[in-house]
Order: C-alpha cells, then structure tokens, then sequence
C-alpha cells in the first residue's frame, strides 16, 4: 500500500514563502509523476504543478515565477516552494502522485490527505 505524506503547510503573511514536503512511503520502485493540487472550499480542486521523473515541470499560470516544485526520486518526496503568495493561494493543498508501482500493485493514483496554507496579515 502506499501512503504520502504532506507537511511544511500553515499561516503566512501575504509576500511570504511556504515550503511543502510530500513523501510517499511504501515498497516503490517508480513513481512517473509528482505534482501538487489546490482546492479552494467552493471551487473545484485545481492542479498547481507537476513533475515527471525526467525532470519536465508544468505550473499553473498562476504561480508562474512564484512557485518552484522540485522532487527527490530517491526518497519519493516532491517539494513546493511557494514565494510570494498571495491571499488567493489560500487553499487546502493536496499531494499527487500518477502511476506508481510497487512490489505487488501498480496504483494509477494517490492522493495525500492534504495541508491547509493560509495567507493573511
């Protein structure tokens, strides 16, 4: 089975920086892609970026030059680095991962429980 693991959310002033961390644990020999999601209670949950394990990125058009995701294979954890936010990144952040395999199992998809980030004075 595999599990992720979020951390690193919590309350930050506007123009303020966030780092999230998201390890997936389990017996895993690959994971193709690693991204973060947002959902804004409301709204329909929306992707924030994506990293596939040749190393291609894909970013919201709103966190564009904001917004660095960056992962170590070895240790099945993707990062966040968030600068500069903004009260409109106010969101429950959620860990991704795609097509993952296993010893036993190959999962299609995995989501973590998700990390509440607030940005606000």
């Amino acid at each position: 089975q595999v599990q992720l693991v979020e951390s690193g959310g919590g309350l930050v002033q506007p123009g303020g920086s966030l780092r999230l961390s998201c390890t997936a644990s389990g017996t895993i020999f690959s994971i193709t892609a690693m991204g973060w999601y947002r959902r804004v209670p409301g709204k329909e949950r929306e992707l924030v970026a994506v990293i596939t394990s040749g190393g291609s990125t894909n970013y919201a058009d709103s966190v564009k030059s904001r917004f660095t995701i960056s992962r170590d294979s070895a240790k099945n954890t993707v990062y966040l680095q968030m600068n500069s936010l903004k009260p409109e990144d106010t969101a429950v952040y959620f860990c991704n991962c795609r097509d993952v395999a296993t010893l036993t199992k190959r999962y299609l998809e995995v989501w973590g429980q998700g990390t509440l980030v607030t940005v606000s004075v």
